[in-house]
Protein backbone atom coordinates (compact mmCIF):
# COMPACT_ATOMS: atom_id res chain seq x y z
CA UNK A 1 0.00 0.00 0.00
CA UNK A 2 1.21 3.61 -0.87
CA UNK A 3 1.61 6.20 1.64
CA UNK A 4 -1.10 8.31 -0.55
CA UNK A 5 -3.38 5.47 -0.91
CA UNK A 6 -3.07 4.95 3.45
CA UNK A 7 -3.94 8.61 4.18
CA UNK A 8 -6.88 8.37 1.88
CA UNK A 9 -8.18 5.22 3.05
CA UNK A 10 -7.64 6.70 6.75
CA UNK A 11 -9.24 9.88 6.11
CA UNK A 12 -12.12 8.31 4.29
CA UNK A 13 -12.84 5.87 7.27
CA UNK A 14 -12.23 9.01 9.66
CA UNK A 15 -14.82 11.00 7.14
CA UNK A 16 -17.01 7.77 7.19
CA UNK A 17 -16.79 7.00 11.11
CA UNK A 18 -16.65 10.53 12.44
CA UNK A 19 -18.10 13.33 9.82
CA UNK A 20 -17.82 16.62 10.90
CA UNK A 21 -17.81 15.42 14.25
CA UNK A 22 -14.77 14.38 14.03
CA UNK A 23 -12.93 17.67 15.12
CA UNK A 24 -9.60 18.10 16.92
CA UNK A 25 -10.08 21.58 19.54
CA UNK A 26 -7.42 24.06 17.40
CA UNK A 27 -6.08 25.14 20.67
CA UNK A 28 -2.66 24.76 18.94
CA UNK A 29 -3.29 28.28 16.93
CA UNK A 30 -3.72 29.66 20.08
CA UNK A 31 -0.71 28.35 22.43
CA UNK A 32 1.83 27.78 19.79
CA UNK A 33 3.14 31.53 20.61
CA UNK A 34 1.51 32.06 16.47
CA UNK A 35 -0.50 35.80 17.16
CA UNK A 36 -2.73 36.19 13.86
CA UNK A 37 -3.41 39.71 12.50
CA UNK A 38 -7.33 38.58 12.16
CA UNK A 39 -8.72 37.26 15.72
CA UNK A 40 -11.96 37.00 16.84
CA UNK A 41 -13.94 35.28 19.78
CA UNK A 42 -15.24 31.79 19.34
CA UNK A 43 -18.67 33.14 19.15
CA UNK A 44 -17.91 35.52 16.54
CA UNK A 45 -16.13 32.94 14.31
CA UNK A 46 -18.99 30.34 14.50
CA UNK A 47 -21.64 33.24 13.84
CA UNK A 48 -19.89 34.57 10.60
CA UNK A 49 -19.00 30.91 8.95
CA UNK A 50 -21.98 28.91 10.23
CA UNK A 51 -21.19 25.06 11.58
CA UNK A 52 -19.73 23.10 9.08
CA UNK A 53 -17.08 26.08 7.59
CA UNK A 54 -16.34 26.83 11.53
CA UNK A 55 -15.50 23.19 12.64
CA UNK A 56 -13.24 22.61 9.01
CA UNK A 57 -11.26 26.13 9.88
CA UNK A 58 -11.39 26.87 13.68
CA UNK A 59 -11.58 23.06 14.63
CA UNK A 60 -9.46 21.15 12.12
CA UNK A 61 -12.33 18.80 11.16
CA UNK A 62 -12.49 17.05 7.80
CA UNK A 63 -15.09 17.42 4.68
CA UNK A 64 -15.92 14.31 3.40
CA UNK A 65 -14.01 13.40 0.43
CA UNK A 66 -15.94 14.01 -2.76
CA UNK A 67 -18.45 16.31 -1.28
CA UNK A 68 -16.91 19.70 -2.30
CA UNK A 69 -18.38 21.79 -5.30
CA UNK A 70 -14.51 23.31 -5.49
CA UNK A 71 -13.17 19.88 -6.85
CA UNK A 72 -14.74 20.06 -10.08
CA UNK A 73 -13.84 24.15 -9.95
CA UNK A 74 -12.19 24.68 -13.52
CA UNK A 75 -12.72 28.36 -14.20
CA UNK A 76 -9.32 30.94 -13.88
CA UNK A 77 -9.39 32.95 -10.63
CA UNK A 78 -8.12 32.70 -6.83
CA UNK A 79 -9.31 30.82 -4.26
CA UNK A 80 -8.96 32.64 -0.51
CA UNK A 81 -9.66 31.95 2.72
CA UNK A 82 -12.76 31.69 3.60
CA UNK A 83 -12.23 32.98 7.28
CA UNK A 84 -10.39 36.50 6.28
CA UNK A 85 -10.90 36.43 2.52
CA UNK A 86 -7.34 36.48 2.28
CA UNK A 87 -6.36 34.99 -1.73
CA UNK A 88 -4.66 31.47 -0.95
CA UNK A 89 -3.90 29.73 -4.15
CA UNK A 90 -4.52 30.01 -7.29
CA UNK A 91 -6.31 28.02 -9.88
CA UNK A 92 -3.03 27.79 -11.67
CA UNK A 93 -1.76 25.48 -9.63
CA UNK A 94 -4.88 23.70 -8.87
CA UNK A 95 -4.78 20.08 -9.92
CA UNK A 96 -6.95 16.48 -9.72
CA UNK A 97 -4.90 14.81 -7.14
CA UNK A 98 -7.87 11.69 -6.86
CA UNK A 99 -8.11 12.11 -3.11
CA UNK A 100 -11.53 13.60 -3.27
CA UNK A 101 -10.17 17.05 -2.05
CA UNK A 102 -9.09 20.80 -3.65
CA UNK A 103 -5.35 20.34 -4.54
CA UNK A 104 -2.82 22.35 -5.45
CA UNK A 105 0.84 22.39 -6.32
CA UNK A 106 1.68 25.41 -4.39
CA UNK A 107 0.55 28.20 -2.52
CA UNK A 108 0.65 31.97 -3.17
CA UNK A 109 3.35 33.99 -1.89
CA UNK A 110 3.33 34.98 1.94
CA UNK A 111 -0.63 33.43 2.15
CA UNK A 112 -0.36 30.30 4.23
CA UNK A 113 1.20 29.11 7.65
CA UNK A 114 2.43 25.53 8.39
CA UNK A 115 3.17 23.03 11.38
CA UNK A 116 3.63 19.80 12.46
CA UNK A 117 0.63 17.73 13.24
CA UNK A 118 0.71 14.25 14.97
CA UNK A 119 -2.90 13.11 14.45
CA UNK A 120 -3.93 10.20 13.43
CA UNK A 121 -0.95 8.27 14.64
CA UNK A 122 1.55 9.59 12.14
CA UNK A 123 3.26 13.09 11.47
CA UNK A 124 2.06 15.07 8.87
CA UNK A 125 2.21 19.24 7.71
CA UNK A 126 -1.14 20.91 8.42
CA UNK A 127 -1.66 24.06 6.78
CA UNK A 128 -3.72 27.15 7.70
CA UNK A 129 -4.17 30.96 6.76
CA UNK A 130 -1.26 32.90 7.65
CA UNK A 131 -3.84 35.95 8.37
CA UNK A 132 -5.98 34.02 10.43
CA UNK A 133 -5.08 30.94 11.47
CA UNK A 134 -7.69 29.04 9.92
CA UNK A 135 -7.08 25.43 8.77
CA UNK A 136 -6.75 24.78 5.63
CA UNK A 137 -5.83 20.74 5.27
CA UNK A 138 -2.23 19.16 4.98
CA UNK A 139 0.77 19.28 2.58
CA UNK A 140 2.57 15.87 1.42
CA UNK A 141 5.14 15.50 -0.94
CA UNK A 142 3.38 13.39 -3.02
CA UNK A 143 2.49 16.42 -5.83
CA UNK A 144 3.12 16.85 -9.63
CA UNK A 145 5.79 18.96 -11.25
CA UNK A 146 7.31 21.73 -9.93
CA UNK A 147 7.21 21.26 -6.80
CA UNK A 148 6.07 17.76 -6.04
CA UNK A 149 3.90 19.40 -3.60
CA UNK A 150 0.12 18.27 -2.60
CA UNK A 151 -1.99 20.80 -0.41
CA UNK A 152 -4.84 18.59 0.31
CA UNK A 153 -7.32 20.76 1.62
CA UNK A 154 -11.31 21.08 2.86
CA UNK A 155 -13.03 23.30 0.12
CA UNK A 156 -15.34 24.83 3.01
CA UNK A 157 -12.10 26.28 4.28
CA UNK A 158 -11.78 27.97 0.90
CA UNK A 159 -13.92 30.49 -1.54
CA UNK A 160 -13.14 31.16 -5.20
CA UNK A 161 -13.50 34.46 -7.15
CA UNK A 162 -13.43 34.15 -10.73
CA UNK A 163 -10.33 35.75 -12.83
CA UNK A 164 -12.36 39.25 -13.67
CA UNK A 165 -15.04 39.19 -10.82
CA UNK A 166 -14.53 42.31 -8.71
Amino acid sequence: MTRRNFLFAAAGLGAFGLGLTGWRTRAGAQTDGVVFEVVKTDAEWQAQLGEDRYQVLRHEATERAGSSPLNDEKRKGVFHCAGCDLPVYSSEAKYESGTGWPSFWESLPNAIGARQDNSLFMTRTECHCRRCGGHFGHIFDDGPPPTGMRHCLNGLALSFKPAGAA
